[in-house]
């Protein structure tokens, strides 16, 4: 038996102490960009991320949707893993059939279904407006477009066709497949237009530009895209079925894998990386974990983990601690591997980057967790509260929220993960809601421009000179119930807990 001396900390018990603001650190001057592979020290990693975010391996955070939405903001999301292998490869190639710009089209009708069916179509994807096509596909023979505004449901009989109501594409404004990013914007603003439609020459859907999707380029001006302009996108994997999973996988186009495990320290992790590297050398990029000391980081690293996850037990949907008395508090297990990352950096050329995993109640903790050294952030609940999230929107007390459940949980049934084959034995994770809160791209703007604020407090305008230069302080009792005095608001302020 061994304990160890320290406290188990939390990211809520330390405050950051500003340093001198210089005149060129300023939040436009602030890089936010992260290695999501290890590489050699002073070089830059093959796949960098223009935000420190990912999403988390889970059934209610990570779709297709989701994916996309966060590759263009700069992040990455993957795709869980606690599905079958040819589902799972199937939304890592949704994802990467949509170029930066150049959207697979996801939401399309037949022109023999009745209006009923569409609205509740665009009512169930949260769209107000569907491609029409001769068999309901992405990739049909091109019809026309029918929205909310070309029928009303007081006015129009349901029962009717769609093709009586959609805009035709004689009357549309349609462009061929060779036509570039910058002119199909251009028609775009040009003919007062949401959707261009891409044809090809036989008249099948190639794929859409959205109006929207201008929009937010301006906004992020960094998306996730490999060298073919395609965005990027992850995948979990397991111990068990990797032989199978990860060849489809990587034939579906997954930029990088992540072995999903409550407790990576294990030799089944190690045994992955070793098929993984004898099978397909530096080719597939694959990170692991999760682990909370700089044991398990050693180990992993010595495997050959591209990234290595930090983090048990401090998920907002987790009780692993409750239940097995296995876990840290989030601030000491990055702390205790970033000291190791360090000494591996400097013994071996090699730096591995760490992702924290959990332990992220408020915006301010994720600058907390880049200065104690993290990477980059992996995040559920924040992910799972938006409208892009897979699960459900539901309304409880005139309030709407968005279902969400741990891995770990009855209604995840991933036993597996959690080292449990003969069955789900007892539960490591919960089932509830979380406050619905609107669109990805607008929470992630006001987050990172928090980041940035606290950054440029703080002295730094990169997130290494944050790992260098943060200086922090532990919060006394005191200090804590200073800061939630006794006032009643009239409304909670904007981004207050994640």
């Amino acid at each position: 038996m061994q304990i160890l001396s320290e406290i188990s900390r939390t990211f809520g018990e330390y405050l950051l102490v500003p340093n001198l603001t210089t005149a060129n650190c300023t939040p436009e001057a602030v890089d936010l960009s992260a290695p999501l592979t290890r590489h050699p020290v002073g070089e830059s990693a093959q796949i960098r991320i223009a935000i420190p975010m990912v999403s988390a391996v889970m059934e209610a955070v990570s779709s297709p949707r989701l994916a996309i939405a966060i590759a263009q903001a700069g992040g990455l999301s993957f795709v869980h893993q606690n599905q079958p292998i040819a589902q799972q490869a199937e939304m890592v190639a949704a994802v990467k059939r949509n170029k930066a710009g150049f959207r697979h089209s996801e939401i399309n009708i037949r022109p023999t279904a009745t209006l009923a069916e569409v609205a509740a179509l665009l009512e169930q994807a949260e769209r107000d407006i569907a491609v029409v096509t001769d068999d309901g596909s992405p990739t049909g023979r091109f019809l026309g477009l029918i929205s909310l505004r070309d029928f009303h449901p007081q006015r129009h009989d349901l029962n009717a066709g769609v093709e009586t109501r959609m805009r035709a594409k004689a009357d549309l404004v349609v462009a061929p497949p060779t036509i570039s990013l910058s002119e199909a914007n251009t028609l775009l603003w040009d003919q007062r237009l949401d959707v261009l439609p891409v044809v090809d020459n036989q008249g099948r859907l190639a794929s859409v530009v959205l109006r929207r999707d201008y929009e937010l380029h301006k906004r992020f001006r960094n998306e996730s895209v490999d060298d073919d302009k395609r965005f990027r996108v992850g995948a979990g994997v397991n111990t068990r079925d990797y032989r199978d999973r990860i060849p489809a996988l990587v034939e579906a186009g997954a930029d990088i894998l992540c072995l999903d495990s409550s407790d990576g320290y294990s030799v089944y992790q190690s045994d992955v990386l070793d098929w993984v590297r004898s099978t397909y050398g530096q080719n597939v990029r694959i990170g692991a974990g999760n682990v909370v000391d700089g044991r398990g980081f050693r180990y992993l690293a010595d495997a050959g983990a591209d990234f290595v996850k930090i983090g048990i037990g401090g998920g907002s949907i987790c009780i692993t601690r409750d239940a097995k008395g296995i876990g840290r508090g989030q601030a000491s297990a990055v702390l205790d591997v970033v000291r190791e990352r360090d000494r591996y950096a400097g013994e071996t050329g090699e730096y591995v980057p760490l992702c924290s995993d959990g332990g992220i109640l408020q915006d301010s903790h994720m600058a907390i967790a880049l200065a104690f050294g993290a990477d980059f952030l992996m995040l559920g609940r924040y992910f799972a509260r938006f409208e892009e999230s897979p699960s459900a929107l539901v309304r409880v007390d005139d309030q709407f929220f968005k279902e969400y459940w741990g891995e770990g949980s009855a209604r995840a049934r991933n036993a597996a993960r959690y080292g449990q084959a003969s069955g789900l034995l007892f539960e490591e994770g919960v089932d509830g809601y979380v406050p619905y809160a609107g669109r990805l791209d607008e929470n992630v703007s006001v987050t990172l421009a928090k980041i940035k604020a606290t950054m440029v407090s703080c002295g730094s305008i990169t997130l290494r000179q944050f790992h260098d230069s943060a200086t922090l302080v532990e919060v006394s009792h005191q200090s804590f119930l200073q800061n939630s005095q006794d006032i009643r608001l009239r409304e909670r302020p904007s981004g207050g807990r994640t």
